[in-house]
């Protein structure tokens, strides 16, 4: 049985021994340097929105970025690949420590994303240097007027005769555009009506045709609103044309948003040991405030949670690393990992700030910088209703039709993931198939709440099959999205279980955990119920699926024994 403290990431007891030396180095040199600083420095840099530029010096002395996002085809030492284990752990030790070292590491990936799909070798080159160097990346894309809806993009090139173009335009939103050595520009050309003129192009941010305008945020994120004026894009700068720069917008976006869900991971772990600290020791009325029944509730709550969501997000790892031409179920469960795990996120961070109260607030603590940082995950990369909408056009593959699939095994190898940059036209969601989701409930069907979950599940495939909204509901989005909620619970459910069966995660986690599972359920069929276009039978379908969870005191006794231990666990030097 795994002690509670062994689940989270502790900087304490930090061994990433299941990494090749060269990984395990550099995740334990990170986490090295952010304990140096010390809580003081980090919080008032977060205050003062400083630049990071001190991170981006011992990243690039580290090498870092490239060693961990320049992929093996352009790689210039054999340390270097692009694998997403270590992507994910790096995600979350940035998490662990500040949103703001996240994201210019996020915003590079996404800057890299059109780069590495590129088929320009001078362009890949560049890119390959430009890391070496340790340079910082970022993706144009979004605009001020249209956001990221890339059939609307105003920045325009224009034709110059000799193989090139002259872009104008402005970009909006765009991480890193302050210091980027390569912007990945999105724009279309002024000839060419429809996706035929689509371009995406290499830009530098320190071209004098290249304008920055100011940071669109009040942080150390630099999220800059740039502008191009008449700036010449040349031969070799040309990434895509037509529907492939398209379909590279999209396909950047599969890549970069998964990074959400192990960032959110990563916040929530640092704020849980502050907020089981802080509730141990605080006497309220002559006892410990973690000696009343509704606070051990909510502190368990956002425990098993937060399990439930690094269970969830190492799985999907394994999915995305085994993705190939005739394996692209990844495209459910990366929708998933940003839309669920980050919101499952805000749940943990709210259950928390519940029981601390007023020193969520406190200047001194990490907590109020997470409580702030946690609620811009759900909200990049698409929101949370793009993202659900996005999971439904799965449903009926997923829950109905099953497939024989290999069985995918834990992918922890030093292998470079290099379909993730070949994934080819950004469609055809529809012939997505699915393995048996069944399996992975059916493995655990003696535990109580995993069984109970299990009726909810099947009750939802009946939904399905005989009350699923038909055309003229399927255009009330605010209906189909808490269909999606259910749907996405089952999912969540089935990952959850395939990882605890392959790290041997002890059963009684597992349906304190799917005892949440089952009132999130019936909260989400209740809401169903409450629609205004909701039909009667859809209605009375939503009352039958609403279900109890088993409950056990004794269980959950010892599961708070586990969330009380965390008290002192970790907390970070001055």
């Amino acid at each position: 049985m795994a002690d509670s403290a062994s689940l989270l990431f502790n900087p304490r007891t930090y061994d990433p021994g299941h990494f090749d030396p060269e990984t395990r180095r550099l995740l334990r040199a990170t986490v090295d340097w952010f304990e140096a600083r010390g809580k003081r420095r980090l919080i008032e840099d977060y205050r003062s929105r400083a630049w990071l530029g001190d991170f981006l010096d011992f990243a690039a002395k580290e090498g870092l970025f490239a060693t961990f996002l320049t992929p093996a085809s352009a790689a210039g030492k054999g340390d270097q690949r692009w694998d997403t284990a270590r992507i994910a752990a790096l995600n979350e030790i940035f998490g662990f420590y500040g949103l703001d070292y996240w994201y210019a590491w996020q915003v590079t990936i996404l800057g890299l994303g059109p780069v590495w799909q590129s088929d320009n070798a001078e362009a890949r080159a560049r890119a390959a240097e430009l890391l070496a160097q340790g340079e910082v990346f970022a993706f144009g894309l979004s605009e001020k007027t249209h956001g990221a809806d890339i059939y609307s993009t105003d920045m325009l090139l224009t034709p110059d005769g000799e193989g090139g173009f002259r872009a104008s335009g402005s970009k909006y939103y765009i991480g890193n555009g302050n210091a980027a050595g390569l912007v990945s520009v999105f724009g279309r050309r002024t000839d060419v009506e429809g996706p035929d003129g689509y371009v995406f192009f290499a830009a530098d941010s320190r071209h004098e045709a290249y304008r920055l305008v100011k940071n669109v945020v009040d942080s150390s994120k630099y999220v800059s609103e740039f502008r191009l004026a008449d700036y010449p894009v040349a031969p070799a700068d040309i990434l895509h044309t037509g529907r492939a720069a398209f379909d590279a917008a999209l396909n950047t976006v599969n890549v970069g948003k998964f990074n959400l869900c192990t960032a959110s991971i990563g916040i929530c772990e640092h704020a849980m040991y502050e907020a089981v600290t802080h509730a141990s020791n605080r006497i309220l009325y002559g006892r410990p405030v973690t000696a009343f029944p509704h606070v051990r509730r909510e502190l368990t709550d956002a425990y098993v949670r937060l399990v439930g969501m690094k269970l969830f997000s190492d799985r999907a790892v394994d999915y995305f690393r085994s993705a190939g031409p005739d394996d692209r179920r990844y495209l459910l469960f990366n929708p998933m990992t940003k839309m669920k795990v980050t919101t499952e996120g805000e749940k943990v961070i709210d259950l928390m700030w519940d029981v601390i109260a007023a020193k969520g607030f406190e200047k001194d603590n990490y907590f109020a910088q997470a409580a702030v940082e946690i609620r811009g995950l759900p909200k990049l990369e698409g929101t949370v209703h793009v993202n659900l909408a996005l999971i439904l056009k799965f449903m009926r593959n997923h829950l109905l039709d099953p497939v024989d699939h290999p069985a995918v095994p834990t992918r922890l190898d030093a292998a470079d993931d290099a379909f993730l940059f070949q994934q080819g036209p950004a469609r055809g969601l529809g012939s997505v198939r699915f393995h048996d989701w069944r399996t992975a409930f059916e493995a655990y069907a003696e535990v109580p709440n995993v069984a109970r979950f299990r009726e909810q599940a099947d009750a939802l495939c009946t939904f399905v099959e005989t009350a699923a909204p038909g055309e003229e509901q399927s255009r009330d989005l605010d209906l189909l999205l808490a269909v999606g909620q259910l749907f996405a619970l089952v999912v969540h459910g089935q990952l959850i279980l395939e990882q605890a069966r392959l790290t041997g995660l002890d059963e009684e986690l597992l349906d304190e955990l799917f005892a949440v599972l089952v009132r999130d359920f019936s909260a989400h069929a209740v809401e169903l119920h409450g629609k205004d276009s909701a039909t009667e039978d859809q209605q009375s379908w939503a009352l039958g699926a609403v279900r109890r969870p088993v409950v056990d005191a004794a269980r959950s006794a010892r599961i708070w024994e586990r969330v009380e231990a965390l008290s002192g666990a970790y907390e970070m030097g001055q």
